[in-house]
């Protein structure tokens, strides 16, 4: 029986506690967006959207990916997706 990583799980909660980082993520789920888009969407500014991308790229929850000019952001972690499923429930 494999145990689980209970300290991964436990810095995957603690980083989605935040709710502008729950929009964060909820947003790249659905629409893989820029930092540009996500200010839009959001109402927050590209500074305050960017310590919150810095913390989920950290803990392993979202990648960059450059296209052309810009960079766009994509969940790494499906047990993130998981998470989201559970919580519209």
């Amino acid at each position: 029986m494999k145990i689980r990583d209970y300290e991964e799980d436990a810095r995957i909660l603690k980083s989605l506690a935040h709710p502008t980082r729950l929009k964060i993520v909820d947003l790249i789920r659905r629409e893989s967006p820029c930092v540009r888009v996500m200010e839009e969407i959001l109402g927050l500014t590209q500074s305050n959207i960017s310590q919150h991308l810095s913390l989920l790229r950290n803990i392993g929850i979202v990648t960059a990916e450059r296209r052309g000019n810009t960079v766009c952001y994509r969940i790494k972690n499906n047990k993130v997706l998981k998470l989201l499923d559970a919580l519209k429930d």
